[in-house]
């Protein structure tokens, strides 16, 4: 069970960001709002791979 606390956080921190990237959007702020989304794009990379690896 331990093994998946670190990824279940990164994705957890994956959706927040994607939520500030919806209201950055919104209020179209959008280079912050693409940086946001990276990032949580690279936050759920990295939980799916620390999951198989």
């Amino acid at each position: 069970m331990n093994d998946y606390v670190g990824p279940i956080l990164l994705m957890a921190l994956a959706g927040i960001l994607i939520g500030g990237a919806q209201s950055l959007r919104k209020n179209e702020k959008y280079v912050p709002a693409l940086i946001c989304a990276l990032l949580a794009a690279i936050a759920f990379i990295g939980g799916v791979y620390l999951i198989y690896v």
